[in-house]
């Protein structure tokens, strides 16, 4: 149950670390259309690319657990973590372009094949920004994904969480 938890709650850091990095890319394109054009565009971009960004986050979180479960976090290297993101990418553009499939849109293969290039690139970078971060955190024994919470030390001590 605890490790359920932990995981649960590692994924929600995740889409929000994700959301947070996505909502600013969306409001950088705002302000440059802004900027260049003199228009505001009528959705709130940074907002729905922040949701894309959470889903993208969960879906990469989940699929680094499942796939990549008994290797320790500190240990995967840069590339291997951009592959996984770029998967996770790549699917949330297919399950965006399946939704308009379903509403019988006839051109969603050219979605696919705009949004996935874009989609897996944002997870890949997102992937690295997101390991890299994690590295910079400084305490190795944060970054184990298989240690129990339990055995992570405090500044005071060993913790009894």
């Amino acid at each position: 149950m605890r490790k359920g938890l932990r995981r649960t709650r590692g994924a929600i850091g995740m889409g929000l670390t994700w959301a947070a990095a996505w909502f600013g890319v969306g409001a950088v394109m705002v302000l440059a259309l802004m900027l260049t054009t003199g228009t505001r565009p009528d959705p709130p971009i940074p907002l729905v690319f922040a949701v894309f960004g959470f889903v993208g986050g969960v879906t990469f979180s989940v699929a680094l657990s499942f796939l990549e479960g008994r290797s320790r976090f500190s240990r995967l290297s840069l590339p291997r973590f951009a592959a996984w993101g770029a998967v996770a990418g790549f699917l949330l553009s297919a399950a965006f372009v399946l939704a308009r499939a379903l509403r019988g849109d006839p051109g969603f293969l050219w979605y696919l094949a705009g949004l996935g290039p874009v989609f897996a690139a944002a997870g890949a970078g997102s992937a690295v920004g997101s390991l890299v971060l994690a590295r910079r955190a400084g305490d190795p024994e944060l970054l184990e994904a298989d240690q129990d919470m339990a055995r992570v030390r405090s500044p005071d001590g060993p913790s009894d969480a």
